[in-house]
């Protein structure tokens, strides 16, 4: 299944998308698409229902974030061997592990925010995933078993807030707007093989990011396991597991960063395309 939310920011109801590419809406199914919708048994309700029978929506509706409530975002840098050369840092033995603040989520169309104060940001397609069961210290064998799906993210990254500010990176990674996701949430059964989709990226209309998760240095299933030891992780949770080569602070001899006005294109095999604009973020306080 694809299943998407719909609606207004901060108002969006579920969704679902038909074999046709047809938005249908779920809210008389479901109250919404988080953790308590993901568990095996929700989802094979859903499965059994005739999406013919569910209401079609305006085919320009918003569709917004595909998972609300979510409890963290948990990242793995450089786990692409040639990212990590890009970035100038050595390849890692064991994952890298970073946060991003829930605050950051924003769905596929809505407008990345250029923060006051930023000077070097950046783009990083991504697959994530979203968490389906509970896991705890659980076997790599069993780490796809508690995966719900997957879905496209695009880990939007100051660098300066990153790398040249101190402490951690989640500064530059937490900023609202900086984790657009989506567009669906395509349900693990309906990707058999989650190491091996191709993923790219736009800016503009020029290719910088092309790749594949298969080659990725640590792989979904290693990666639910690993994390699991340091942490719970919960149902609706996101982990999202990297970016292959390409992003603006690699570009050799001058790196290139995103801009007001800048369009972005981005795509995971499978998983839907999103397309954002970059725009001033005039907001005050409060």
């Amino acid at each position: 299944m694809k299943l998407m939310r719909h609606g207004p920011a901060g108002q969006e109801m579920p969704g679902l998308i038909d074999a046709a590419g047809r938005p249908r809406d779920l809210s008389e199914v479901v109250a919404d698409i988080d953790a308590s919708c993901l568990a095996q048994d929700r989802l094979e309700h859903l499965r059994g229902l005739d999406p013919e029978l569910l209401p079609v929506l305006d085919p320009a509706v918003r569709l917004g974030p595909p998972v609300t409530g979510v409890g963290k975002i948990v990242c793995i840098g450089l786990n692409y061997t040639d990212h990590a050369r890009e970035a100038g840092m050595p390849i890692p033995d064991e994952p890298i592990v970073f946060l991003k603040s829930p605050t950051s989520i924003s769905g596929p169309t809505d407008p990345v925010l250029y923060p006051p104060d930023a000077r070097k940001l950046d783009w990083e397609v991504e697959l994530a995933f979203v968490i389906g069961r509970q896991a705890r210290r659980v076997a790599v064998d069993d780490g796809l078993a508690c995966v719900a799906g997957y879905m496209a993210l695009n880990d939007i990254s100051e660098r300066g807030f990153q790398l040249e500010q101190g402490g951690q990176w989640v500064k530059g990674k937490s900023c609202d707007s900086f984790c657009p996701i989506g567009p669906w949430l395509v349900t693990a059964d309906e990707v058999p093989a989650p190491d091996a989709l191709d993923l790219w990226l736009e800016v503009n209309g020029q290719r910088y990011q092309q790749g594949n998760t298969g080659t990725m240095i640590f792989d979904i299933a290693f990666l639910v396991s690993y994390l699991s030891r340091f942490m719970t992780l919960l149902p609706g949770d996101i982990v999202t597991t990297g970016t292959p080569p390409g992003v603006g602070m690699g570009i050799k001899p001058d790196p290139v960063f995103l801009q007001v006005g800048d369009q972005i294109r981005l795509g995971v095999e499978g998983l839907g395309e999103q397309r954002l604009r970059v725009v001033a973020d005039e907001r005050g306080g409060g």
